[in-house]
């Protein structure tokens, strides 16, 4: 699931290596032994970086696997601050615990069990960060409930957005895909929001708050 050329993502990630940590080593070879999805190098180092840039301190996580991603975040946004990993799996709840203990964050994070969308719903107040990575036909629904929980210059990050080149196929009519397109193409018709998508991986978009 790269859509770059398979040299040119071996030294993007080879770039990465200095962000080796055997927690962060540890579930990458978990999802390589399971075929488990989860961002990967690059994607996880792009989500640290803009998180960042915009001074985040609460990220909500709509999917969240074992935790892969929210090492990222929870990396972003330090001691003081909160990521919110939701998930549907508890078996995965209790491994991104296991994790994110042992790499010394779960003093900055907090778990829920069930639908991510719901989660969101019950949880209050705005958040610096929303990110979503759940079953692609529940994207626009997300999308709607997710933008109208960012403070202005906060930042919407979803990945899959391009689903390995398929949205640009017009033959292509899978439930998913039609998804993953009326997602994107609401996002960037948001006028309160500028938006572009990072082709890295199997593509991330990325919406700032402005208005």
């Amino acid at each position: 699931m790269n859509l770059l050329p398979q040299d040119v993502a071996d030294y993007i990630r080879k770039l990465c290596d200095r962000y080796d940590h055997p927690i962060l080593l540890e579930m990458e070879a978990l999802g390589e032994e399971k075929g488990f999805p989860i961002v990967g190098r690059m994607a996880g180092s792009a989500l640290e970086m803009l998180a960042r840039s915009i001074n985040a301190l609460t990220v909500f996580e709509l999917g969240s696997g074992f935790g892969y991603s929210a090492f990222w975040f929870a990396s972003a946004v330090g001691h003081g601050g909160e990521v919110i990993l939701t998930d549907g799996d508890p078996q995965n709840t209790a491994l991104s615990k296991d994790f994110l203990l042992r790499a010394g964050m779960l003093d900055r994070c907090k778990f829920i069990t069930g639908d991510a969308v719901e989660a969101l719903d019950r949880t209050p107040g705005e958040f610096d960060v929303i990110y979503c990575d759940i079953d692609k036909e529940g994207y626009p629904e997300a999308w709607k409930h997710a933008k109208k929980r960012l403070r202005v210059g906060g930042m919407y990050l979803c990945d899959n957005v391009l689903w390995s080149g398929k949205v640009a196929d017009t033959q292509n009519q899978e439930e998913s895909t039609k998804a993953i397109r009326a997602h994107n193409e609401a996002v960037f018709a948001d006028d309160l929001f500028a938006t572009t998508i990072i082709p890295i991986r199997d593509g991330l978009i990325a919406a700032l708050r402005i208005g």
